[in-house]
């Protein structure tokens, strides 16, 4: 009886997040340079019509977070997100998420990386693979460490990005409304410059599949709910505050920005937020923004190595990974598993110098549908799930089961297949099968070699 209890130790994860440190993960998730940055592609080519466009993408993964909060509730014993697709779908499904999930984020590492080092690069006089390198060493300590650290310093990104959109909420409010603006309200951006929606309806279709990708990220909580004290609780709170962290974060920001500043004056590439506080009169800004937008890829950088390493470790306690990785440290935590992925950021560094429009490229766009095809084994998943259980033993429910379930998957289908007609977004959508096609065919092989039951 000792015996056994002592082999089963070294693989149980601590439980040393607390309700802050989850809190601000699921906050931190989905407020990273996407918002930032990445939001300035999609109002250039929507227009202020672009609010639907993030409205919609909301209601997505508004519904994707309460399908694993539905789940993670009646299934506690399940640590990790990419696991309910296997409770829900069998093994290959489990097999198929975790690895796209793996690789989605694994991607995330050098992209972010090389993202931090080019701001860095302009404060500090050393080559940009260098200090990539070095952003990427430094995560790699602070994720050996504990999960406590990994929650303390996210804790502490996640507050600087959301103070940050607070206070520019506040700031460009007040100047939409004329209470700073030497000149009246500015609400006329919205419709004078060729209409709220000068590009039509199906720009703003076409817009989700771009706003989309700079959502996600919440369903990161339910990988830490796992090394938190109270999992059910953090997931509880985390699906009934997701809705207001959209409608306050993403609609409000970007409703204001294209209020203060004409749409058409944006530049795809820049900050929209820099763009519009510069444009307000705030010298300030150009620097500011730039310190959160290194914090926000600080951030994602610093999520990326837990999530993979955690997404890995439950691969490998299911035999669908190297056994080497399952290993855990002194602190409980899967240190082969995160410096798999510091090496994996390293190759995607020299990738990057070495092949910056080949190699890289690819890899890159090898990840971008990716995300799409692990909410929808997810929700698909919600559903077989639901459809076994009984309503009433249910803590949490999603609403409006089975509709908004299957709205859900009609959803995620639609924006796969406004990507694969839309030419920008063309390459990633197939490659992205392409990768998909190898990790079913490693799964094929994976089981035939799989030792069977006697």
């Amino acid at each position: 009886m000792n015996q056994t209890s002592t082999a089963a130790a070294p693989l149980a994860l601590s439980r040393s997040l607390a309700t802050r440190h989850v809190t601000m993960i699921s906050m931190g998730g989905m407020i990273g340079a996407g918002v930032f940055v990445g939001s300035s592609a999609a109002i250039a080519a929507v227009g202020p019509a672009i609010v639907f466009s993030y409205l919609i993408a909301g209601v997505l993964i508004l519904l994707v977070m309460r399908m694993l909060a539905e789940m993670a509730t009646a299934l506690p014993a399940v640590r990790s997100f990419t696991e309910f697709a296997r409770a829900g779908l069998g093994p290959c499904a489990g097999f198929v998420v975790g690895w796209l999930y793996w690789y989605f984020w694994i991607i995330v590492v050098p992209v972010e990386a090389i993202a931090g080092a080019a701001i860095l690069h302009a404060w500090i006089a050393l080559p940009t693979p260098l200090l990539g390198v070095a952003l990427i060493a430094t995560m790699t300590g602070v994720n050996l460490m504990s999960a406590r650290s990994f929650g303390e310093f996210e804790f502490w990104f996640a507050s600087i990005k959301v103070a940050a959109i607070i206070i520019f909420i506040a700031l460009s409010a007040a100047y939409a409304c004329g209470l700073l603006s030497t000149s009246g309200p500015t609400w006329g951006n919205l419709v004078s410059h060729g209409g709220f929606m000068p590009r039509g309806a199906l720009a703003v279709l076409a817009g989700v599949t771009t706003v989309f990708f700079s959502l996600t990220g919440a369903e990161i909580v339910t990988v830490a709910a796992a090394e938190s004290r109270d999992p059910v609780r953090a997931l509880t709170k985390m699906t009934t505050s997701v809705i207001i962290r959209i409608v306050i974060f993403y609609v409000g920001s970007i409703f204001l920005i294209v209020a203060v500043v004409p749409w058409n004056s944006i530049v795809p590439g820049q900050s929209p937020f820099t763009h519009a506080l510069l444009g307000m009169g705030f010298s300030w800004a150009g620097s500011a923004m730039s310190l959160v937008i290194l914090t926000a890829v600080l951030s994602c950088l610093n999520s990326a190595f837990y999530v993979t390493s955690r997404v890995l470790f439950t691969l490998a306690e299911r035999g669908d990974a190297p056994q080497w990785t399952v290993r855990l440290n002194s602190r409980h935590v899967p240190a082969r598993s995160v410096l798999a992925g510091s090496t994996a950021g390293l190759i995607g560094i020299a990738a990057a110098v070495w092949s910056p429009s080949g190699v890289f490229a690819f890899l890159v766009n090898a990840s971008g549908a990716l995300i799409l095809f692990v909410y929808m084994l997810t929700a698909l998943a919600q559903i077989r799930l639901r459809r076994r259980a009984d309503p009433a033993t249910l803590r949490l429910k999603v609403w409006w089961f089975p509709w908004s379930s299957y709205a859900t998957v009609a959803g995620i289908v639609a924006v796969l297949l406004a990507m694969a007609f839309t030419p920008a977004l063309a390459s990633q959508f197939y490659v992205s099968v392409a990768a998909l096609v190898v990790v079913l065919c490693a799964y094929v092989v994976r089981a035939r070699r799989r030792p069977k039951p006697r």
